[in-house]
Parts: C-alpha cells; structure tokens; sequence
C-alpha cells in the first residue's frame, strides 16, 4: 500500500488524482487552501473506499515553513504504514497577461505559486525521501512548458519550464531508481498534460478536439504516474506527437499555431 500526497487536491486534476488513487489501493494526504472542498472530497473517497484512510490539511504553498510542517506531519501521520512514499506538486495557477500590458499582479502570482510554491514543494518532499532513502517525487508540469508561448500564457509556460527543469536537474543528480535495477531510491516524473478540463480553465470538453475530460486526462496521468515513467505527456494521444511539433516548429509556424 502507498501513501500518496497531493498537494491542490481540493478540486481538478488534484481532486480527480485523489479519487482514482483511492480506487487502486492507496492511502491519501491531501492538501490545499480550500479545507472545506478536502474535507467533501475525503468524505466521498471514503465513503466509496471504506478501507482507504484519507488525511487532509490546509496548506497555501507560498509559505515554505508551512509546506515543510505540512509534509512533516502527514508523514509522521502515516509513520506507521511506512509514512509518505509519493508526493505529487500539483498545486498552482494559471493566471497571466501579455507582458508590459498592466497585467503584471497575475504573473507575479502565478510566478509565485508555480516557481516559488513548487520549490517549497520539491525541497520539503526530497528531504523526506533522503531521510527515508526511497520515495516518488512527480510534478505536475505542462505541455505549455515545451516552449515559450505568447500573451496571457507566457509567464505561466515559464513557470511550468521551471518546475520540469527542476526536476531535471534532480534526476542528473540522483540518477532514476528504476534504472538502478531495484536499488532502493528517489523515483523523479514529470507530467505534461495537455488540454484537461479543470477548473483552472473550465470549458467544454466537447469544445476541442484537443481537449479531454478531467477523468480521462487524469486516468492517463495516474497510469504514467503507477508505472512510475521518467517523463509523459498526457493524455499520449494526441500530446506525445504534438509535443515534437512544439519542441521542433520554426518560428513563424509556431506563431500560427498558437
């Protein structure tokens, strides 16, 4: 059994990624600033999952002491059952403006939350994992983050770079503990959903071609997540092959697209 914390949890892909954990057997630590949503959501876990022990805390990401503390507790919570063993930072903001627009409160905010809040996130986990010498850190970036996109998303595809390089820079520090072949040790994935519905951007699913449900964009999260993958962008159809497309497109194609 695996304990599974994930910070934002109180609605979206958090929430979602809460709920289809639960149904394969893992135990839950779930955070964000909205306790209320948490405490709705552990209720309904719970009440479908009667054997899945699901704790939450509120937590606001911008406060490293506080991410620290938090990731702490749940793991002397579940000390027991071997204490925290995966950490998903999906907690942040989609908020933006064009630069040099007026705009710049939201990209500070956003910068914040998906730079410094991830940061908080990454380093409270790691040091969980050095301490117990195993453990699965996964970030939740974005396919934004493949290149630097225009207008109201140019802070936040930054951001998202942020996070994917931070893991990274990890992974060539740590190496991967799968390709140790079964030396215990800190697994790394870095997720790159594509169009998801989620309250971030709360549009139709049917709107886009692109555009998947929050319950099947999360099912391809969470199967990437279980096989514990370096790297995946989800859902694989269509966004692994888009992927290339926005890693490789000149310029000029690249401004058409998006």
């Amino acid at each position: 059994m695996t304990t599974t914390l994930i910070t934002g949890a109180s609605s979206g892909l958090g929430a979602e990624m809460a709920r289809q954990l639960a149904a394969r057997g893992h135990d839950l630590a779930l955070c964000a600033r909205r306790t209320d949503r948490l405490e709705q959501l552990r209720a309904e876990i719970v009440a479908a999952h009667p054997d899945r022990r699901v704790e939450v805390a509120a937590l606001d990401v911008t406060d490293p002491d506080a991410v620290r503390a938090c990731f702490r507790a749940f793991d002397e919570d579940f000390a027991a059952t071997g204490g925290v063993e995966r950490v998903v930072v999906n907690a942040g903001l989609g908020k933006g403006a064009p630069l040099g627009t007026g705009g710049d409160a939201a990209n500070r905010e956003t910068a914040t939350t998906n730079v410094l809040g991830a940061l908080a996130q990454v380093e409270s986990a790691v040091e969980l994992f050095r301490a117990a010498g195993r453990g699965h850190l996964v970030v939740v970036s974005s396919v934004a983050a493949l290149r630097g996109l225009p207008r109201t998303v140019t802070t936040y595809a930054a951001s998202k770079a942020f996070v994917a390089h931070l893991v990274e820079g990890l992974r060539t520090e740590l190496g991967d503990a799968r390709a140790g072949r079964g030396v215990p040790g800190i697994d790394l994935t870095v997720l790159y959903p594509g169009y998801i519905v989620s309250e971030m951007n709360d549009v139709d699913p049917g709107s886009s071609p692109l555009m998947s449900s929050t319950e099947k964009g999360v099912r391809s999260m969470v199967a990437a997540i279980e096989k514990r993958v370096a790297s995946a962008c989800v859902p694989p159809l269509p966004w692994a092959p888009l992927s290339l497309v926005l890693r490789h497109a000149p310029q000029p194609l690249l401004r058409r697209m998006v």
